[in-house]
């Protein structure tokens, strides 16, 4: 005996509002305004990372406005050899892909080593360890940017690399992937490009309930020269004692031991390269040549 049963819910299931069920994935529509959001705070911490790599002025970075696109496309324009570069972006190691081309790596290693930049022609077929370590380097100063630019509390690490984007394979083919290319400009040398590639998953775990708000970077500050790396630093100090006209025949007549009468200045300028800092008088101390510093700039 089978009795037949039916069952009637006491009251209506619970239909909540978006507000009570938090924060969803952003719509693929915020993503673009959220990346340039983002993109403005890394052109900056990235300038400053690139003048620390380099040692010189902090270079202009331009960037062009985020595009959507499958991640099929990517690598169809490289033809030649290139750096491909998987990032990790906080505990769960969201993906970024970083892609620079052979160029520039090569024109940077050349200057680095005091060339004027020039790449080889034609370009090898693979780095060589000069490359790889300044590509190493390079991975580093933009992970740090970038990690900079979310605000400092996701941290972004290098995962993987090869010249081959099939070889790590960050993204499925049908994948949505949101492209950022940088222009690098720096006086006297041609632009140089990188570019950040984002999958859907990583932009949405990043903006996720943060109404594309991100937190403010931190701001930038003037090193201290009162401290390290700057304070032992060594500088070369140059005082001019003697500046006088000796007409060409008294030069050429020069015999060892004749006497050539000269008067020192009362200001002897002291010049770090072409900038003078300070001014002093010519003296002894210690058996030897000193300088008494009367004014200080």
């Amino acid at each position: 005996m089978r009795p037949e049963r039916s069952f009637i819910a006491d009251r209506m299931a619970a239909q909540h509002c978006p507000e009570l069920l938090g924060p969803t994935a952003p719509a693929d529509a915020d993503l673009l305004p959220s990346l340039a959001l983002l993109a403005g705070r890394l052109a900056l911490t990235l300038a400053n990372g690139l003048a620390r790599l380099s040692g010189s002025e902090a270079p202009t970075v331009r960037l062009d406005a985020p595009r959507a696109l499958s991640a099929g496309q990517l690598g169809e324009e490289a033809t030649s050899l290139a750096s491909y570069a998987v990032l990790g972006i906080g505990p769960e190691r969201h993906q970024v892909l970083l892609t620079c081309a052979a160029d520039p790596v090569f024109r940077l290693v050349d200057r680095a080593f005091g060339g004027r930049g020039t790449v080889p022609n034609p370009l090898p077929t693979a780095f060589p360890l000069s490359a790889e370590l300044l590509i190493g380097r390079l991975e580093q100063t933009l992970a740090a940017a970038l990690q900079e630019a979310l605000g400092g509390a996701l941290p972004a690490v290098p995962l993987q690399r090869d010249t081959r984007l099939s070889q790590i394979a960050p993204f499925t083919p049908d994948q949505t992937v949101f492209e950022l290319a940088m222009a690098i400009e720096e006086p006297g040398c041609e632009p140089w490009m990188l570019s950040l590639t984002f999958p859907q998953a990583t932009l949405a775990a990043l903006f996720a309930g943060r109404e594309r708000k991100l937190p403010k970077p931190s701001t930038p500050h003037a090193p201290d020269p009162m401290s390290e790396p700057f304070a032992s630093l060594p500088i070369t100090l140059t005082a001019v004692l003697v500046d006088m006209m000796v007409p060409f025949t008294r030069l050429a007549a020069l015999r060892p031991g004749d006497v050539i009468p000269v008067a020192v200045a009362r200001n002897v300028p002291l010049k770090a390269g072409e900038r003078t800092v300070a001014t002093g008088m010519i003296g002894e101390f210690e058996d030897r040549v000193a300088v008494q510093i009367t004014t200080a700039f």
